[in-house]
């Protein structure tokens, strides 16, 4: 069992996947032994969280999932601790293997209960798990939620809580929450680790995550068959950029920022200087704000130039920062001439409207030009034909089906952005915080992608980069500052 440490890549298993390994496991060990190593480390982490803790409320639901809890009460009874246990439904109705904890946990003498506690040390949800996906909350479960996100009193405050394998009422494969949900402190997430702990509505209720594998990294078979392959993954840390003593700012490449319509050129001049700080060798800025700066005093560095007077064929382009509808004029010619692409913003907005400039867009798959798309839920949902709620409902699901579409990597922003390229595994990134939903922070975010393709790196690896640092900035901001883009951009500079 350890705390998820987010710097290596670590791989995300659908419920189905989840389901399969646990079957191809079980059948190489005794009769319940997966459930009595789960409760051994639910119990072991909660002593951990709360060693001094003696009420503990275990809230079982009817299946699996509570009797993991079941198994942990079992443990806690046997360690001087005083679990008192509710329990959802008929225990003669519960599955084979969470009947058998339940007849251990009474022959332990643990503390069974109608109704939660008054107080307790710690809360210990146990309800539904990944079965949430089938059964939302309701009734006596939907009202113990509400108590245990209320708080159970202690003499220190609210009890913390602790889910098990998944807070409930989140759905695992996607990340939305029911509006009855548990909002858990801490989650051990179960065998496996799940994609919807890391997006959407996960990070809110998930807490810190930690994982007992329950002895998969031990097995000594592989898994079989693609319903046990990963479903997503979540994103390393980079490796820290090293440059060789023997370059030149033509070693990495140019940058161009086409955008700025009239009233809008702050976010062009975001991005440029991100893609500046970010490393690129030259960053030049093309805005459609005719009567728009020739000079940026605080950043001297930028060169201004006309769109007309550029050869794209050797540059990476960032496209669409304040654009306005503006940008729909030279987007043509920056779809089909650029050599590299990032599309943001009104660019994704004006690709929507017209066909014209989707068939261009799909063309650069065709001769292999990177190229990659960053949207938020609602430009994802004009380039889909549907609404900014579906995409939040499926996350990965809408990425992937972006970059299959048009043959690019998309990057779709919100709470654990999901990264996807086609017929490959997507990624959802670890990092980021709220901090961002601020505006120019998208821009700031186009900008270092533009850096990572003007550098060389594949447009996957320029997109999970560019996020993950991004995101990290954030993480790193004070909680009591309020986080701007400008200052996001100046924050990489001095890193």
């Amino acid at each position: 069992m350890q705390k998820l440490d987010y710097h290596p890549a670590h791989a995300l298993h659908s419920v189905a996947a989840t389901r399969q390994i646990e079957q191809q496991l079980q059948s190489t060990l005794p009769a319940n032994t997966l459930m009595q190593r789960a409760g051994l480390a639910v119990a072991q982490l909660a002593l951990a969280l709360a060693p001094h803790s003696r009420r503990i409320w275990v809230a079982c639901g009817p299946g699996n999932n509570g009797g993991d809890g079941l198994e942990a009460a079992v443990h806690l009874q046997q360690w001087g601790k005083n679990p008192v246990v509710t329990c959802v439904g008929d225990p003669q109705r519960m599955p084979a293997d969470a009947a058998a904890a339940y007849q251990r946990a009474r022959s332990a003498g643990v503390t069974f209960s109608d109704a939660p506690p008054d107080c307790a040390d710690l809360c210990i949800d146990a309800l539904l798990g990944i079965g949430a996906q089938a059964r939302p909350p309701e009734g006596a479960m939907a009202s113990w939620i509400e108590r245990m996100n209320a708080g159970v009193a202690r003499s220190a405050g609210k009890a913390p809580i602790l889910a098990v394998d998944l807070p409930t009422g989140l759905h695992a494969d996607t990340g939305m929450a029911a509006s009855i949900s548990v909002h858990a402190q801490h989650t051990l997430s179960l065998l496996t680790l799940k994609p919807g702990l890391f997006t959407a509505h996960g990070r809110d209720v998930a807490g810190d995550v930690w994982l007992a594998d329950l002895g998969v990294s031990e097995y000594s078979g592989n898994f079989s068959g693609p319903e046990s392959a990963e479903t997503a993954w979540l994103s390393g840390a980079p490796q820290s950029p090293k440059r060789a003593h023997a370059t030149h700012k033509g070693s990495y490449g140019d940058v161009v920022v086409v955008g700025g319509a009239r009233g809008m050129t702050g976010a062009t001049i975001l991005a440029a200087t991100s893609a500046l700080t970010a490393g690129a060798g030259r960053v030049f800025v093309s805005l459609l704000d005719d009567d728009g700066p020739t000079l940026d005093s605080c950043q001297p560095e930028l060169m201004f130039r006309a769109l007309a007077t550029l050869d794209l064929s050797p540059m990476t382009v960032v496209c669409g920062c304040g654009g306005g509808d503006a940008i729909a004029q030279p987007l043509a010619r920056v779809l089909a001439e650029s050599g590299s692409l990032v599309l943001d913003a009104d660019a994704l907005n004006a690709i929507a409207k017209q066909p014209p400039l989707q068939a261009l867009l799909s063309a650069r798959a065709i001769h292999m030009a990177r190229t990659v798309m960053t949207p938020h839920p609602l430009e994802a949902a004009r380039l889909l034909n549907c609404t900014a709620a579906v995409v939040q409902g499926d996350r990965l699901t809408a990425a992937q089906t972006l970059a299959e579409r048009f043959g690019c990597v998309v990057v779709l922003k919100g709470s654990g952005t999901v990264v996807a390229t086609p017929q490959q595994t997507p990624f959802i990134n670890p990092t980021g915080n709220a901090a961002l939903a601020t505006a120019g922070t998208g821009d700031v975010l186009a900008g270092m992608v533009g850096a990572g393709l003007a550098a060389g790196q594949s447009a996957l690896q320029a997109a999970c980069d560019a996020v993950y640092r991004h995101g990290l900035l954030a993480d790193a901001w004070p909680a009591s500052r309020a986080l701007t883009a400008g200052a996001l951009s100046r924050a990489y500079q001095k890193q």
